[in-house]
């Protein structure tokens, strides 16, 4: 997915040195823009020592330090320690910008445990990676089978090898708790590796599978989204969008992400609408609430026994609470006129020396002879003569 700025020479990422401005937006799948790395930092024994690192696309990320004096650019693969081994990562975020990230996800820059950079990657820490990359596919077929085998009410949706091989981490959903402890002992004898199991959500397969949705766009879970809110059906009412779940659901099959983005605006715009105005006594019956436009500011209630639908104001429908509460009927709603923005049709009129009429009359003489000049099948063939039979010889 990478522009054509940013391809690849001798095995190797050539990189753009763009400092995360990249045009296109497509160097990897979390992309952060280093908007603090044109600025002149003139103390270097302040300056942040510590590197995220992303793994997978960008699926996954983690801090390093760099005990080195190498200064690494964004773009860059480097080898970090890993489990028994070492790893091969991509420099995402350098500089300043790493300890507000840090700050945002409750890291410490001088914790003691924080894993270092080795160094930057050579071809055959790229060779190994892409040696045990290769056998990522095989090993989720494998693990799946297994899985069904041991009976296990469990997906394996993804396995992650390290770059040496040693370790394998596989990202499961289950519904309940799964006891897999028999399960890790065949997979580290069938594959050879330490084996982590890690469980994940239905949300967090779909960013790590990726795809397009509805809108058209890629998955906001696969891009830029980063960490996941409930969502739940109360968000389609106050939009007035219709329950259906089709409609609602992502490729995740649950409810989509962006449900909750313009929650917050209709929110504050229906603070401005009555509450307590589901009701309102008329004469000709108790009119129910349907919808609110927030756009147009109008309420939309519908009568008993019809099926039309009438839009009042705000300042109508309180006007309609207050005589209500003074029990008090109007005749009548007071309904406005809404324009749907689509133009009347207008009857072409052609004006003679012997009067005014319409160009439908036309139209209808000219189906007229159509028919005559081409009558219907089922009529030309009653129209032929009946066939004699043949005389016998």
């Amino acid at each position: 997915m990478g522009c054509s700025n940013c391809g690849s020479a001798n095995g190797k990422p050539t990189g753009c040195k763009s400092h995360g401005s990249c045009g296109t937006g497509s160097c990897n799948r979390m992309n952060v823009f280093d908007w603090l790395s044109n600025l002149p930092f003139h103390d270097p024994a302040s300056e942040c020592r510590v590197v995220e690192i992303s793994f997978n696309q960008g699926s996954r990320k983690d801090f390093f330090r760099n005990p080195t004096m190498q200064i690494f650019e964004k773009g860059e693969l480097v080898s970090v320690e890993g489990v028994g081994g070492f790893d091969v990562g991509e420099v995402s975020i350098i500089g300043e910008l790493v300890r507000l990230q840090m700050k945002k996800k409750n890291v410490d820059e001088y914790h003691p445990d924080m894993k270092k950079i080795i160094r930057r990657a050579t071809d055959r820490d790229l060779d190994l990676l892409r040696q045990n990359k290769a056998r990522e596919k095989e090993a989720v077929v494998r693990s799946r089978a297994i899985s069904r085998q041991l009976k296990l009410d469990m997906k394996v949706s993804q396995v992650e090898i390290q770059a040496d091989g040693r370790k394998a981490t596989f990202y499961y959903i289950a519904d309940d708790r799964v006891d897999f402890r028999e399960l890790i002992k065949i997979f580290a004898s069938e594959f050879r590796v330490k084996v982590e199991m890690r469980q994940i959500g239905a949300r967090q397969e779909a960013g790590k599978v990726g795809g397009i949705g509805s809108c058209g766009r890629e998955l906001c879970c696969s891009t830029w989204l980063t960490d996941f809110k409930s969502v739940n059906t109360t968000a389609a009412r106050y939009q007035n969008l219709s329950i259906n779940q089709s409609k609602l659901s992502g490729q995740c099959g649950r409810l989509k992400c962006c449900l909750n983005y313009e929650l917050d605006t209709y929110l504050d715009a229906l603070q401005q609408f009555p509450d307590n105005a589901d009701t309102l006594q008329v004469a000709k019956g108790t009119a129910l609430l349907i919808k609110k436009d927030i756009f147009k500011n109008l309420m939309w209630y519908v009568l008993p026994d019809s099926n039309k639908q009438y839009p009042l104001t705000i300042d109508r429908v309180k006007e309609i609470k207050t005589l209500n509460q003074q029990n008090k009927v109007p005749d009548d709603l007071g309904a406005v006129e809404v324009n749907t923005g689509k133009p009347k049709e207008e009857e072409l009129v052609n004006v003679d020396l012997a009067g005014q009429f319409s160009l439908k009359t036309l139209d209808r003489a000219d189906r007229k002879k159509k028919i005559q000049r081409h009558p219907p099948q089922q009529q030309r063939r009653n129209d032929r003569p009946p066939q004699q039979p043949p005389r016998g010889k």
